[in-house]
């Protein structure tokens, strides 16, 4: 009898896991992203990424569970069942999508060239032989790496912004919107040339094919509705999920 119990047991908890997963929306963040995703003083998770989340969430019936975790580790997070998704401002390129799969842009941005005040460089000539500061793991450190091999690397983009101003590097290269929000909060740099357009996708293992398929939908619903415009006036005064004119080094 206690044979037969046991399995019982077990495939009822396996149920109930289940259900539970099916019930809460994890997704991941790095945390040092600000204002795409930061802590407070709670330490809770705030940011326009995180808000994006829980939207989702509460529009797929779902509790919203986000998770702070390295930014450099979480594609593979996603890839191997650790999250639900990704909502960590992921740059949709094809080496991402070797192993993830991406939605629809939730937010639409570009790399741009920062400095500290009063001095002027152009790409790709004038940056050649500076030395640039950029966060681990991202597409901006992949960019940088084509000017110069005097890369130095920042567990952030915050870091590398606030490495800048102090006078440690030459140059930051990162997304425009945040290093615009960082000057706004004080820091005594200024944003160069923009490098190109970049696409923002929520990253789902490539196997969730159901899930792409609703996070998709729900944020069509979202741009439709004004919501996604909504989140990006609260965090920069603008939408920033439709595409917009960038300037081309040179021009």
């Amino acid at each position: 009898m206690r044979l037969l119990i046991i399995p019982f047991i077990l495939a009822l908890l396996a149920g109930c896991q289940s259900q539970n997963n099916e019930e809460t929306f994890t997704f991941a963040s790095s945390g040092e992203f600000r204002p795409f995703s930061f802590t407070d003083d709670q330490g809770a998770l705030q940011g326009y990424d995180i808000d994006v989340g829980r939207e989702l969430a509460k529009r797929m019936n779902k509790e919203a569970k986000p998770m702070k975790y390295k930014f450099p580790s979480i594609v593979e997070g996603v890839k191997n069942g650790r999250f639900d998704a990704a909502v960590a401002s992921h740059t949709i390129t094809d080496e991402r999508k070797e192993h993830v799969a991406f939605t629809i842009p939730y937010y639409f941005s570009g790399p741009q060239i920062f400095t500290r005040n009063g001095e002027e460089y152009h790409a790709p000539e004038g940056i050649k032989t500076k030395d640039i500061a950029v966060s681990k793991g991202s597409t901006y450190a992949t960019l940088a790496a084509k000017f110069t091999d005097k890369l130095s690397v920042y567990d952030s983009d915050i870091t590398a912004l606030e490495a800048l101003n102090t006078g440690r590097h030459d140059l930051v290269i990162t997304d425009a919107i945040t290093g615009a929000m960082a000057i706004k909060r004080g820091l005594k740099v200024q944003g160069l040339e923009k490098l190109g357009e970049s696409r923002q996708g929520i990253a789902v293992a490539k196997e969730n094919t159901e899930l792409l398929q609703l996070l998709n939908k729900e944020l069509k619903s979202m741009q439709t509705d004004g919501t996604l415009k909504s989140i990006g006036v609260k965090y920069f005064g603008r939408d920033i999920s439709v595409s917009t004119e960038i300037i081309k080094p040179g021009n």
